[in-house]
């Protein structure tokens, strides 16, 4: 009983990364993942959120953008992403949304779609009109926290202190906006609504709060750039492939894919003495 009390991890110990591919898997089981990212001021951002995406163990990556230019970039340099120009006729498992631009105004429905930057403020706006079973993540970091009406206190005191915070900030998020929030910075915070379980194929009040993850293995070098576009990317690969159907099941697949992003910039770090982000992406393939 004593060895398997000391064996036994926390959830947050028990990492499983990409979604194991099985013999009879084909690209779209193993999950369809949309894009909507890059500007003509933010080109990049479209090539690292799709990036991204195409490591993170979906089968399929679809690209939508508002200009041909951004779109031709895209596909000039991975030619296995489909361009195409609107998401409502398409086959699509998650849809990530906001690095560098945005050209969508309302979200779909059912499936999951990931918000960052520009998006960002989309979680308020539809909060009324979708399904508040939808699963939707938002990435902000500190500095746009304000646009969403939250901020953190100037920090003082010892590093627990900082998470307490960090945390407190990430799960008002959710629980006000009903996503799961994924605070990026030192020690990224990941925390879902704390009210629904699946009960009989129905979501219902749940009792017992989700617990808080925390991500302790990224480093300084993932405070570069782009960084958050290639995470956006992961996220919605991760939730493509992974499908889950609940806020506490979709938490633990965004934790797995901010521990990914954080397991590449540690190893472009051990490559590279100055990490930026294209570095992270290269290292996503040996990770």
């Amino acid at each position: 009983m004593g060895e398997a009390k000391k064996n036994k991890k926390a959830p947050q110990d028990l990492k499983r990364g990409r979604r194991p591919i099985s013999k009879r898997d084909h690209k779209y089981s193993r999950g369809v993942v949309a894009i909507v990212a890059g500007s003509k001021r933010f080109p990049g951002a479209a090539l690292l959120t799709v990036g991204g995406a195409r490591q993170g163990g979906a089968g399929y990556v679809k690209f939508l953008d508002g200009t041909s230019v951004t779109t031709q970039l895209v596909i000039s340099h991975y030619p296995d992403v489909a361009p195409i120009t609107s998401i409502s006729n398409e086959k699509i498992d998650a849809l990530v949304v906001g690095p560098g631009a945005t050209t969508i105004r309302s979200l779909p429905e059912k499936i999951p779609v990931v918000l960052d930057s520009g998006a960002l403020s989309l979680a308020g706006k539809t909060m009324a009109s979708r399904d508040p079973e939808q699963i939707i993540v938002m990435t902000p970091h500190e500095g746009e926290l304000g646009e969403l009406g939250f901020s953190i206190p100037a920090y003082k005191g010892s590093q627990q202190a900082i998470d307490a915070q960090r945390k407190d900030v990430a799960q008002k998020i959710a629980d006000q906006l009903n996503v799961i929030c994924v605070l990026k910075g030192h020690r990224t915070v990941i925390a879902a609504p704390q009210r629904r379980i699946l009960v009989n194929s129905k979501l219902v009040e749940s009792k017992r709060s989700n617990s808080i993850l925390i991500d302790s293995t990224g480093g300084s070098e993932l405070a570069t750039a782009g960084s958050g576009d290639i995470l956006a990317g992961l996220i919605g690969a991760f939730l493509a492939s992974w499908k889950p159907l609940t806020y506490s099941d979709a938490q633990r697949v965004v934790w797995d894919a901010v521990h990914l992003h954080s397991a590449a910039g540690a190893h472009a770090a051990r490559r590279k003495k100055s990490v930026v982000a294209t570095d992270i992406l290269e290292s996503l393939a040996y990770c």
